[in-house]
C-alpha cells in the first residue's frame, strides 16, 4: 500500500460544503476526493502552465457504443476506483487504451509518434466522414 501523510488546511465554509457535496456525489472518501483533485491539478493544470497541452490543442472524438459495453466499462471503472482508492475516469481509461494501442502499432511499424510509415502520395483508404480532399465533413 502507498505510504500516506496527513494534510490539514482551514478553508472557507462555503468551499467546504461544496467539496463535501461533490465528494458525496462521487461516492468517495474525503481523502480519495482531495487526492483526486490534487492529482488532476498537478497533471493537467500544472502541465498547461509549463507548455503542456491546452484546450486549443485538443480535439473531440465522439462515437456511440453498445449499452452492454458501456456497462462493462462502468463496472471496470468502479472496480479500479475501489482497488486504487483513486477515481478512474472514462476519459483517462479511453485515452490510456488509445495511447497503448498507438504505441504498440508504432513500435511494430518502426515509426515514432506522428510519423507516417507510408509515402505521402500513396493511396490511403478514407475514414468515415472524410472526403477525397482529406477534410472532414461537418455534421449538421
Amino acid at each position: 500500500m502507498t505510504e500516506t501523510k496527513n494534510l490539514c488546511a482551514q478553508i472557507p465554509l462555503e468551499l467546504h460544503a461544496q467539496v463535501c457535496e461533490e465528494r458525496e456525489k462521487m461516492n468517495m472518501t474525503t481523502s480519495q476526493y482531495i487526492t483526486s483533485l490534487l492529482r488532476t491539478y498537478y497533471t493537467v493544470y500544472k502541465a498547461q502552465q509549463h507548455g503542456g497541452k491546452t484546450m486549443e490543442n485538443n480535439r473531440t472524438m465522439a462515437f456511440q457504443i453498445p449499452e452492454e459495453l458501456f456497462q462493462r466499462i462502468k463496472a471496470h471503472l468502479e472496480r479500479e476506483t475501489a482497488r486504487t482508492g483513486r477515481k478512474l475516469t472514462q476519459r483517462e481509461f479511453v485515452l490510456g487504451m488509445i495511447e497503448e494501442a498507438l504505441n504498440e502499432a508504432e513500435r511494430q511499424a518502426g515509426v515514432g509518434p506522428c510519423e507516417d510509415a507510408a509515402p505521402q502520395d500513396s493511396a490511403q483508404p478514407l475514414e468515415e466522414g472524410e472526403t477525397a480532399a482529406g477534410s472532414e465533413e461537418k455534421a449538421v
